[in-house]
């Protein structure tokens, strides 16, 4: 007789295997940044044609994340996962092996596309196969993947890239995934779900592949396009929003639909996927403005830039499953405030930052504020699916996460590096008003200049004060930025307050809200 639920070592050692599966998903989403344009110049085209590598793996996982609950219903969530795997490892050789960026394009498209139902079948099979009492430390468990990969994925992409060669990126996910597939076979092969196979919607499966698709790439090059002052950008917007409007509809009144809205009837669903793709938009963004601002303004190296804000991913390993664990103890909905309250803090205290900030004070600030990331996930996630019943917490997860990826990462790098930008030429032309050649104090600066190196010319001055100009202007823009996040995480507080309190002590994929 199978038992309902895995204790003891076989619970550990499945929590690793699904972990696993999860990891080099994540972890592919971002190891590949660094390496871009080692890439383009080993296939011989340009840094801008290279990001397609990233564009391509982005637009195709965000298609299949929202697909994960027919997925599941027609092959069956085990197998699903596996199967996943196991072509994930295969696309991740396949791509290491590429030999032309349209090789390695197709094969990132359909490595986001096998990938793409990893994060949501992870987290429902360890909920499903997990006792009641253990489902915190198990989801604690998963979400330090979900938060370390991102961390780990840019210095490890670019150590592999440095130290051998591009490819490794790619095949570093091979034994990995063969390890994650063998034990998840092994553990789970008699507990799959049961097996519906619908009929296929292929209308309403075109316009969310058109629509995502459209809407992944505007987000991904809109940046580097200077957005709508492109044709090719507003086609994009135009294609996507037509689209996924009519696909909206279309679901709404399709017989067989392939992605179930009924989950927004749920007060703890809308509020908690609000407050959780809002929240990792603006962590995810000062996560990239971050080292951005450090490497092209601040003379860090790549290296250098990751360390100084891998700090925050220090806590969540630590802690993860232990506050996983005994978050029964507590209400959900003050436990995700307590988590804004120190995201709040600590980019407060970061938006005081000035050139002269040392690498100490920048990693200590990302510590504190790895105490908000470690009770941010895991209780958002239970406060969001708490209501889901079992049979469709993949599909539930999948929408969940569908959301928060492309709206919190996608849309949320590209618009805060745009505002980064925009900020920059803001304080750029503000001070520069004042550095006029009928300014006392500028007068005197280039007097003094030249009584300390009578050598210099003026034109040399003059470029000193303008890279000076420069690095305070993006100094202050980076401010701007952190100063309105630590804002906006203080203003969604209240919006905890408005789920339904949540029963910890019963299970995660059945609770039912007070």
């Amino acid at each position: 007789m199978v038992e309902k639920y895995y204790k003891g070592s076989k619970l550990v050692v499945l929590n690793i295997a699904l972990g696993l599966g999860t990891f080099i998903q994540v972890l592919d989403s971002s190891i590949a940044n660094v390496a871009v344009p080692y890439i383009a110049g080993n296939l011989s085209v340009s840094a801008d044609e290279g990001t397609w590598v990233i564009t391509s793996f982005s637009a195709s996982n965000a298609i299949v994340l929202p697909l994960t609950g027919w997925l599941s219903d027609y092959f069956g969530r085990v197998k699903l996962f596996v199967y996943s795997v196991i072509l994930f490892s295969l696309m991740s050789f396949l791509c290491g092996f590429s030999s032309s960026l349209a090789m390695l394009v197709f094969f990132r498209v359909l490595q986001g596309a096998v990938a793409g139902a990893l994060i949501p079948l992870s987290q429902s099979l360890l909920v499903a196969n997990s006792p009641p009492e253990k489902q915190g430390s198990v989801l604690g468990f998963w979400a330090m993947v979900v938060i370390v990969a991102p961390v780990v994925g840019p210095i490890l992409g670019g150590y592999l890239t440095y130290e051998y060669s591009w490819p490794w990126i790619f095949y570093i996910n091979i034994p990995i995934g063969a390890v994650s597939a063998a034990i998840t076979w092994y553990l789970l092969k008699d507990r799959d779900t049961p097996i519906v196979r619908k009929p296929i919607d292929w209308t309403g499966l075109f316009l969310l592949s058109l629509g995502v698709a459209c809407l992944q790439v505007m987000l991904d090059k809109g940046k580097d396009l200077d957005w709508f002052d492109s044709n090719w950008i507003v086609t994009l917007t135009v294609v996507a929003v037509v689209s996924l409007a009519y696909f909206i509809v279309w679901n709404l009144k399709s017989q067989y639909p392939i992605v179930d809205f009924s989950f927004f009837k749920d007060r703890n669903f809308v509020y908690g996927t609000i407050m959780i793709t809002v929240g990792y938009l603006m962590f995810f963004g000062a996560t990239v403005i971050t080292p951005l601002w450090l490497q092209t303004q601040q003379g860090y190296t790549s290296e250098w830039a990751g360390i100084a804000v891998a700090p925050n991913g220090l806590i969540p390993i630590l802690l993860s499953v232990y506050v996983g664990k005994n978050l029964y103890r507590f209400d959900l909905r003050a436990v995700v405030a307590l988590s804004f309250l120190f995201f709040s803090l600590s980019l407060f205290y970061q938006a005081s930052f000035t050139t002269q900030v040392d690498l100490r004070t920048i990693m200590f600030t990302r510590l504190i504020q790895g105490f908000g990331v470690v009770i941010f996930f895991v209780p958002l996630v239970q406060l969001s699916l708490g209501n889901i019943p079992n049979e469709k917490f993949a599909s539930a997860s999948g929408l969940n996460n569908f959301i928060r990826i492309l709206v919190g990462s996608g849309f949320g790098t590209s618009l805060t590096v745009y505002f980064w930008s925009r900020r920059e030429i803001f304080h750029y032309n503000r001070i520069g008003e004042f550095i006029t050649d009928y300014n006392p104090q500028v007068i005197q600066f280039f007097e003094q200049i030249k009584q300390y190196n009578p050598h210099l010319t003026t034109d040399v001055i003059r470029g000193m004060i303008n890279q000076s100009l420069e690095q305070q202007s993006y100094m202050l823009s980076t401010n701007d930025l952190i100063w309105l996040f630590a804002w906006l995480f203080l203003l969604m507080i209240p919006l905890s307050f408005l789920c339904k309190k949540v029963d910890k002590k019963k299970s995660t994929k059945s609770v039912a809200a007070e």
